[in-house]
């Protein structure tokens, strides 16, 4: 037993040190291992598979607005970049470049792509012609590389995983129009898929996407409190467009700028998944994202006809297209639950002697830990059940964690005592000026997270200044 305590208590108590009890737990769980280069991980087969789920669900979900994939260069040209300037000053100083092919100096330095507007706003300026070519609505996946100076495994790292669409469409309208159908997308899958619950918004002008006229985020709190912002969709206007000279002869034979998006989510909400739902024995994965969703571990295996029936549950699972795995290795039952646990695997199948005697297995929820007899020959049925039971409860628990933990603030100093003493969202009024976000800044290290879609005015003047408010925003400290 005292292997199979120590397992878990190799997880730091979140309670003690969040930041150590995350790292705890991406390792402890094999989600990734660190790589000799700096700022860079390996994402191991169980953080993978989460990203392949989350990459099969979203892209469904994509297709079924319209979306097409494709795949665009991994390099863009100095001089491709420099065509967008505020683009490009927003992105200089995270920019990796290429200088050298082989032993040869290029002629022209490459960048390793930090996001690809450049590059599709190269393929959009070749292929559009007409009003009849529009709208495009492309995405693609794959890595992007930004040189961070602090980085932490998924949450922040110098190259990581994401999808970022790209779409030109003929009038403004439209634009927005997808800007935010790609928001709620995001929020919805989130919810559906990884019982997260979002609030929705648009960024300040402080804290949009360099080269937007509008960023639209989701923003999920954390255990801890802080805020996490989830993906983002910004609305580009004929901005690219005009400096990368997108035009389309319309319908009335004149000629005209297209309407740009681009819109993007990426591995840091796996981050977003372990820090809402993990707890002190490691990973808690929602049913419908987790590569596993059970794992079947024989008791007392050693005994007549328990492996058996055991394979023969698996079995049954496998075929009902259950997400299943057979634990028949010969590590003790208690270091088999550890290991279920920190993986984060929803629910595990018990199934011992006394159980098979008796025609029931007995099926443990991974995030409340209650045991649920259940006969044998009727699991393949309850467990789905169970998974949608587990589903809708973890996502009303981290609602209700973030709701208990959004704050109203109506003057400075309850602001401040907010920030300081009380961590999760706070809700205030803004006058709009970026003097007073720079000031709250300074004097709090929160930021605005994000203008709601929802506003309130639960007070008439700014909370910072004391001049008259414009709108409700929710500020934080953010990952």
């Amino acid at each position: 037993m005292g292997k199979e305590k120590k397992l878990v208590e190799d997880i730091t108590p979140m309670n003690e040190d969040f930041a150590q009890w995350y790292t705890d737990v991406v390792t402890k769980a094999q989600l990734m291992r660190y790589s000799s280069v700096k700022g860079c991980m390996m994402i191991l087969p169980n953080g993978y598979a989460i990203w392949e789920n989350i990459q099969k669900n979203l892209d469904q979900m994509f297709k079924e607005t319209g979306v097409e994939n494709v795949y665009m260069p991994l390099f863009i040209p100095e001089s491709l970049l420099n065509r967008e300037k505020d683009h490009v000053e927003g992105f200089a100083p995270e920019c990796a470049w290429v200088t050298k092919g082989g032993q040869e100096v290029l002629e022209e330095k490459l960048v390793v792509r930090p996001t690809s507007e450049t590059l599709f706003c190269e393929l959009y300026s070749d292929i559009v012609q007409s009003y009849r070519d529009l709208p495009k609505l492309y995405n693609q996946w794959c890595s992007v590389v930004r040189w961070e100076k602090t980085t932490r495994p998924f949450l922040r790292s110098s190259e990581f995983l994401w999808q970022e669409g790209h779409t030109v469409h003929a009038t403004a309208e439209e634009a927005q129009e997808r800007t935010i159908l790609m928001l709620n997308t995001y929020a919805d899958f989130c919810e559906k898929y990884l019982a997260l619950p979002m609030i929705k918004g648009r960024k300040t002008d402080k804290e949009k996407f360099a080269g937007a006229e509008e960023t639209y985020t989701i923003e999920a709190l954390m255990h801890d409190g802080k805020a996490l912002q989830s993906g983002t969709s910004h609305n580009f206007g004929d901005g690219f467009a005009r400096a990368f000279d997108m035009t389309f002869t319309d319908k009335d034979n004149t000629l005209k700028y297209v309407h740009q998006t681009s819109w993007g989510l990426s591995t840091r909400i796996i981050g977003a998944i372990i820090m809402v739902h993990g707890d002190d024995s490691g990973l808690v994965l929602p049913p419908r994202i987790a590569p596993t969703q059970v794992m079947v571990i024989p008791i007392a295996a050693h005994k007549e006809g328990v492996l058996e029936k055991a394979n023969e549950v698996y079995e049954s699972l496998l075929k009902a297209g259950i997400r299943a795995k057979l634990d028949d290795s010969d590590k003790s039952p208690g270091w088999k639950f550890s290991e279920q646990e920190i993986k984060g695997i929803p629910t595990r199948i018990e199934i011992g002697p006394k159980d098979i005697e008796a025609g029931h297995v007995v099926v443990v929820r991974r995030d409340t830990r209650e045991k649920i007899e259940v006969a044998i020959d009727e699991v393949a049925v309850k467990l789905p059940e169970i998974f949608e039971t587990m589903q809708n409860e973890m996502l009303e628990k981290a609602r209700a964690h973030r709701d208990s933990h959004t704050f109203e603030a109506r003057t400075y100093e309850e602001f401040k005592d907010a920030i300081e003493n009380k961590p999760g969202f706070v809700k205030a009024m803004w006058c709009g000026d970026e003097a007073c976000e720079l000031k709250i800044k300074e004097d709090t290290t929160a930021t605005s997270r994000c203008m709601p879609f929802e506003q309130e005015q639960i007070a008439d003047t700014c909370v910072c200044c004391g001049k008259p408010a414009k709108t409700l925003v929710y500020w934080g400290k953010a990952y």
